[in-house]
């Protein structure tokens, strides 16, 4: 019997993570309403009382939902920082220009994230989970501020920080919602002018894509 443990935690994962996927297709297509337990129990091939094994109540299921949207934008941010280049101006040009980018940049992706914006005005714990994930990005961020060769206060280095996250989100969100009103790397450019513009270096030269911009 335990042999057979790490692979029933192993399943009972993939099964909680296919309920969380099902959820997020369903507000995807049509907004949380459409998020019925019967209706995320049929698209996830179970009962809908097997849903309350994993989620002590549907918000539990919508707060978990949430969360991964949120986690997953950030851990695609990061991804293009393994195996970049060492260089502190190209990691941040890099991580920038990801950040306005597909798959961050995404219609889908900013449809979800209004479809919680509600809850996280009303509801406590939405609100403890986008402000946890709002730090983990800006704390990246502002680490790879840090990481410049500039001397700056503390303080100053915060500022930066809010002030960079601002141009991502609005850029982001531009993007995001009217792609086709942007040229090809419009947007990454921009993003990468702007970020640059408010800690006064010069991004745009800094930039080292493996590809052509987005």
């Amino acid at each position: 019997m335990a042999d057979r443990r790490p692979y029933r935690r192993e399943s009972e994962e993939r099964r909680r993570e296919d309920l969380i996927a099902a959820a997020l297709d369903l507000v995807a297509q049509g907004g949380l309403h459409a998020a019925t337990v019967r209706a995320i129990a049929d698209r996830a091939g179970v009962t809908p009382g097997l849903i309350r094994h994993y989620f002590t109540s549907k918000e539990d299921l919508t707060r978990a939902a949430y969360h991964r949207l949120m986690e997953r934008m950030t851990s695609d941010s990061a991804a293009v920082l393994l195996g970049g280049p060492d260089d502190a101006m190209a990691r941040l040009a890099n991580f920038v220009v990801a950040s306005v980018s597909s798959p961050v940049a995404d219609p889908v992706a900013v449809g979800l994230w209004a479809a919680f914006v509600h809850d996280v005005r009303c509801d406590a714990a939405m609100r403890d989970i986008h402000t946890a994930n709002y730090l983990a990005f800006r704390n990246m961020l502002q680490g790879l501020i840090a990481a410049l060769p500039r001397s700056v206060s503390d303080a100053q280095l915060r500022s930066d920080a809010i002030a960079c996250n601002g141009v991502i989100d609005g850029l982001w969100l531009e993007g995001s919602i009217l792609p086709e009103a942007f040229s090809l790397g419009e947007i990454p450019a921009i993003a990468l002018t702007s970020v640059g513009a408010i800690l006064n270096i010069d991004l745009v030269a800094a930039y080292q894509p493996d590809r052509t911009l987005p």
